[in-house]
C-alpha cells in the first residue's frame, strides 16, 4: 500500500459514517418538532419539522393573538440549520403549546430563539417567560442578535405537556422552533453523589435540568446530526484555562461499545473517540488540566464526566488513572481500567452534584493521582446541567429576591419619576431663559464625520468615540502605524483631529481576549487616575468593534528596552526609576479603593514608557477586584501570562495581591538580567529565568545573572538590596511575600544607595553604542510570555515543571 496513513484515515472515516447511520435508529415514542411561524413543513436530514400554522392532531396551539413573522435577512447559525430561524411565531398575549404524551418519563425540550425585526416587532427587545409543568424554564432567553438554543430535561408524569409563553405586560413573546421528545430512561440517573455538602446523595428523579454546557474534549465539535439525541457538543478549547498543559488526541476507531453499560445515547463515539490529555512529562508537576465555565451562584449543578481509554495500546498498559476536582472540592479518583473490566476503548461516565456558592465560575479539573503515577490523564467529554431552585425555576437566589422587591420599587419610582419630570421641566425652562448666546461653538470640540454629522467629544477625557473618527486617526488602520501586537489584537499609533497622539488598541474577532476583558479594561481605567497608570481616552464599540484609545507612550514597552530590539540600553538608574514608577502604580491599585484591584497580568510588556521614560502600568483586561475585608483571597480561574504566574495561584486558584507581587518579582529579574523569562535557545539549566537566577544566587554567583551591559555600573550595595527585595517577591508562599508598599520602599532605598556613590556625569545617560538586542543571539529567538508555539523543541510541560518544582513542593 502506497500510503498507509491515508488508508487509516479512510477506514476511520468509514467507521464514523457507519456509527452516524446507526445512530439514526433511535426512535423516541414521543416526538414533536415544530417550525414555528412557518407555512410549510421543513425536512432537516432525517427529521421533519412541522409547520405550526394550524392545529393538528399531534399538538394544539392555543393563542388569542399571534403573528407569523418572516425574516428578510438570512440568519446565520454555526451548528443548527439556519432555515429554522427564517420564521417565528409572535405572541401578544399568554399562549400555550399542548402536546399529548404517550410515554411518561424524561423528555427533552429544546427552544430555539433567533431575534430579528418584523414590522414593529424587534424580537431582541422581547420580554417574556416560558414555563412547563410547574417549572419556570426561562426568562428573556434571547441574547442580542444571535441564535440561542435553550435545552431542558423534565420528568413528565402526566399524559399532557403544556408549554406556556407569557409576555410581560408591555411586551410580546416569540419562538422560532421547538423540539419535544422522549429520551431513554438511563440518560438521567435517579440520584448522584454530592461533593462539598453534607448529603452523600442527591435525588434527581423529580427535578428539572437546564443544559449549561456540553463539551467535547480534544478540540473538536460534534454536530447535532451526529448524535442520537441531536445534541450539540462544542469544542473544549475555549474553556481550557492553560492549553500548555494539555494536548488533543483523537482515535475514534478505538471506541468499543460492545458489552458495556454505556451506549451511544449517553454520548456518541465521536465524543468518546477524542480527548484532551494531560502532558505528564514530569511526575513532580503539581498542576491540573482545568476547564472553567460561567454559572449562577447559589444553585446546584449536575456534572457528568465522560472517559474512554483511547490512548493505551494494550490492556497490559497502566491505563488511565485520574484525580477529579470540582472547584476546590475533590470528586475522588478514577481507575478507568477497573471500571471497564480493562476493556480498551470501553466508554465510562460518572455523575456528581455540586453547588456553586459565591463564585460565578465552575471549574472542572483532572490531574495525576497522588496514589500512583499513571502516564495517562485524560477527559473525553463533559456536561454541566443546572438543577431547578426551590421555586421551580433556574434563577439565582439574588435574581429571585430582586424580583420580589421590584413591584414595590416600580410603584415608588413611578411616583418619584412624575415629580422629577415636573421639576426638571421647570428647571430647563428657567435655565433656557437665563442662558446667554455663546458665539461659535461655545468651547466645544466639534468634528464633522464623512457623512456630515457633527460629533461632539473631547480627546482629553474618556468618551465613546465614533468608529469613523478612529479610521481617520489611524489612516484606515494602516499597517505602517502598528506599534504593537498582543492577544487582544493590534495597537496603532493615531492622531486625533485636535492633533492629540493616541494609542488605538483594536480587538480582532479571533483574539484570545473577548468582550469581558474589553469591558473590564474600560471599567477599570474609568475608575482610576494615577500618573503611573496608563490613561484611558476613550473607546468604540460600533460595528461589533472592540477598540480602546489610550494616551500615547512614546518609548513603548519596558520589554523592548530590555531585550529583543534595537533600542539603546537603559542605565541601571533608569531601570530602578522605571521599577519604582511601576511599583507606585501597582501599589495604588492595591490600596487606592475599598476593595483592592489585582492586575493579574503584570509583565514587562505591560509596563509602558512615556517620552521621559516614566513608567505606567497598562492592560487591565484581566484585572480582578480583590477580596472583601473579611476574606483572604478571591477564588477564580487562573489567567495571566506564562512565566509570570504565581505558582500558588496556579495550583490553588486563590488570587491575592501577592500574586501581583510574584509577577512583579519576575519583572525585577528581567530588569536585572536583561533577558526573557523563557529563553529556549540557552542551555537547559538557563531556559527558565527564575530557576536559573535563584540557583545562581544559592551557589554564590549572583554576578553571573547580571546584564553584561551593566557590569561595573551597579554598586554592590544597590545590587544586594535589589536582589533582596526581588527574592522576597518570588517567595514560595504569598503570605511571606512583601506588600507592594514594602517593595516600593525597598526599591527607593536601592536607588538611593546607587545615587550616593554614582558620579553625577552619568546621571540619566544611556549606555552608548550598545542596543538591547545585541547580547541575544537573534531577536526572533525569544518568546513573548504567554506564547509557547515556537519553543524550538523544548517541552513546555518540562519547562513549566522546572518553574514550579521549587515553588510548589
Amino acid at each position: 500500500m502506497e500510503n498507509p496513513g491515508n488508508f487509516r484515515l479512510i477506514v476511520e472515516a468509514l467507521f464514523i459514517f457507519c456509527l452516524v447511520n446507526l445512530s439514526l435508529g433511535f426512535n423516541p415514542v414521543d416526538e414533536f418538532l415544530l417550525d414555528c411561524g412557518s407555512s410549510r413543513n421543513r425536512s432537516l436530514g432525517d427529521r421533519q419539522f412541522v409547520a405550526d400554522n394550524s392545529n393538528t392532531s399531534s399538538y394544539n396551539l392555543s393563542t388569542p393573538q399571534h403573528i407569523f413573522a418572516n425574516s428578510s435577512s438570512n440568519p446565520i447559525s454555526l451548528y443548527y440549520d439556519s432555515s429554522l430561524y427564517r420564521t417565528a411565531r409572535i405572541f401578544n398575549g399568554p399562549s400555550d403549546y399542548s402536546f399529548p404524551i404517550k410515554e411518561q418519563g424524561r423528555h427533552l425540550i429544546r427552544l430555539h430563539f433567533f431575534p430579528f425585526v418584523y414590522g414593529k416587532y424587534n424580537m431582541s427587545n422581547a420580554k417574556f417567560s416560558v414555563s412547563a409543568q410547574n417549572f419556570s424554564l426561562t426568562r428573556e432567553p434571547q441574547s442580542g442578535n444571535v441564535s440561542v438554543v435553550k435545552e431542558y430535561s423534565l420528568n413528565i408524569t402526566s399524559n399532557r405537556l403544556v408549554l406556556s409563553f407569557i409576555p410581560d405586560s408591555v411586551s410580546f413573546a416569540f419562538i422560532n422552533a421547538l423540539e419535544v421528545f422522549s429520551i431513554p430512561e438511563n440518560i438521567v440517573p435517579e440520584e448522584a453523589k454530592t461533593i462539598g455538602r453534607k448529603d452523600d446523595k442527591r435525588s434527581l428523579r423529580d427535578v428539572a435540568l437546564e443544559t449549561v454546557a456540553r463539551v467535547d474534549m480534544g478540540n473538536s465539535t460534534v454536530l447535532p446530526q451526529n448524535d442520537t439525541l441531536w445534541r450539540l457538543w462544542v469544542s473544549d478549547d475555549e474553556y481550557l484555562i492553560d492549553k500548555n498543559l494539555g494536548s488533543f488526541v483523537s482515535n475514534v476507531s478505538a471506541v468499543n461499545f460492545t458489552g458495556g453499560l454505556v451506549t451511544e445515547d449517553i454520548a456518541p463515539a465521536s465524543v468518546y473517540g477524542t480527548a484532551t490529555r494531560f502532558n505528564l512529562d514530569d511526575p513532580n508537576l503539581n498542576a491540573n488540566l482545568t476547564w472553567s465555565f460561567d454559572v449562577d451562584p447559589g444553585l446546584d449543578y449536575l456534572v457528568r464526566l465522560h472517559f474512554c481509554d483511547i490512548v493505551s495500546n494494550s490492556s497490559t498498559q497502566q491505563g488511565v488513572f485520574v484525580e477529579i476536582f470540582i472547584n476546590t472540592h475533590s470528586a475522588g479518583h478514577l481507575d478507568l481500567g477497573s471500571q471497564t473490566s480493562h476493556v480498551l476503548g470501553a466508554p465510562y461516565f460518572m455523575d456528581v452534584c455540586t453547588r456553586a456558592h459565591d463564585s460565578r465560575k465552575l471549574n472542572v479539573s483532572v490531574g495525576s493521582s497522588n496514589i500512583i503515577n499513571f502516564p495517562s490523564v485524560i477527559l473525553n467529554g463533559l456536561e454541566i446541567m443546572k438543577i431547578n431552585n426551590a421555586a421551580g425555576g433556574f434563577d439565582a437566589p439574588e435574581v429571585v429576591s430582586s424580583r420580589t422587591s421590584k413591584i414595590a420599587l416600580i410603584v415608588g419610582l413611578t411616583v418619584g419619576l412624575f415629580v422629577f419630570v415636573v421639576l426638571a421641566a421647570v428647571l430647563i425652562l428657567f435655565c433656557q431663559r437665563r442662558r446667554k448666546p455663546d458665539p461659535g461653538n461655545g468651547g466645544r470640540n466639534v468634528h464633522v464625520a464623512g457623512n456630515g454629522t457633527a460629533i461632539f467629544f473631547s480627546s482629553k477625557i474618556g468618551y465613546r468615540f465614533p468608529f469613523m473618527a478612529l479610521v481617520e486617526a489611524t489612516d484606515n488602520f494602516s499597517e505602517n502605524l502598528v506599534i504593537g501586537v498582543g492577544g487582544f489584537g493590534k495597537v496603532y499609533k493615531g492622531v486625533l483631529w485636535d492633533e492629540t497622539e493616541v494609542a488605538v488598541k483594536r480587538g480582532t474577532p479571533q483574539s484570545s481576549q473577548g468582550l469581558t476583558e474589553f469591558r473590564t479594561e474600560i471599567e477599570m481605567l474609568s475608575q482610576f487616575r494615577h500618573r503611573h497608570l496608563v490613561s484611558l481616552i476613550g473607546y468604540c464599540d460600533e460595528h461589533n468593534e472592540m477598540i480602546i484609545i489610550y494616551e500615547y507612550m512614546e518609548n513603548g514597552t519596558l520589554k523592548n528596552h530590555l531585550y529583543g530590539s534595537s533600542h539603546p540600553c537603559l542605565s541601571w538608574r533608569q531601570r530602578l526609576e522605571i521599577c519604582i514608577g511601576s511599583a507606585k502604580g501597582l501599589h495604588y491599585l492595591h490600596t487606592g479603593s475599598t476593595n483592592s484591584i489585582i492586575h493579574r497580568d503584570v509583565k514587562s510588556a505591560n509596563i509602558l514608557l512615556d517620552k521621559n521614560f516614566m513608567a505606567k502600568v497598562a492592560d487591565f483586561g484581566l484585572s480582578k477586584t480583590g477580596p472583601d475585608i473579611d476574606r483572604t483571597h478571591v477564588s477564580t480561574a487562573v489567567k495571566g501570562s506564562f512565566g509570570y504566574l504565581d505558582p500558588e495561584y496556579l495550583t490553588t486558584q486563590q488570587l491575592t495581591e501577592k500574586s501581583d507581587v510574584y509577577s512583579f518579582g519576575v519583572v525585577l529579574l528581567e530588569v536585572l538580567c536583561g533577558r526573557p523569562v523563557i529563553y529556549p535557545s540557552l542551555p537547559r539549566e538557563k531556559v527558565n529565568l527564575v530557576d536559573w537566577a535563584l540557583k545562581s544566587r544559592s551557589n554564590g554567583r549572583l554576578e553571573d545573572i547580571v546584564d553584561p551591559r551593566l557590569v561595573g555600573e551597579i554598586k554592590p550595595e544597590s545590587l544586594n538590596k535589589f536582589w533582596e527585595i526581588t527574592e522576597k517577591c518570588l517567595g514560595k508562599h504569598g503570605i511571606y511575600r512583601p506588600s507592594m508598599g514594602d517593595v516600593l520602599w525597598n526599591l527607593e532605598s536601592t536607588l538611593q544607595l546607587q545615587r550616593n556613590e554614582q558620579k553625577t556625569a552619568h546621571d540619566g545617560e544611556l549606555s552608548s553604542g550598545i542596543s538591547c538586542g545585541e547580547h541575544l543571539e537573534t531577536s526572533s529567538e525569544f518568546i513573548l510570555a504567554g506564547s509557547v508555539s515556537e519553543l524550538a523543541g523544548v517541552s513546555m510541560t518540562t519547562v513549566f515543571a522546572q518553574m514550579l518544582s521549587e515553588q510548589t513542593r
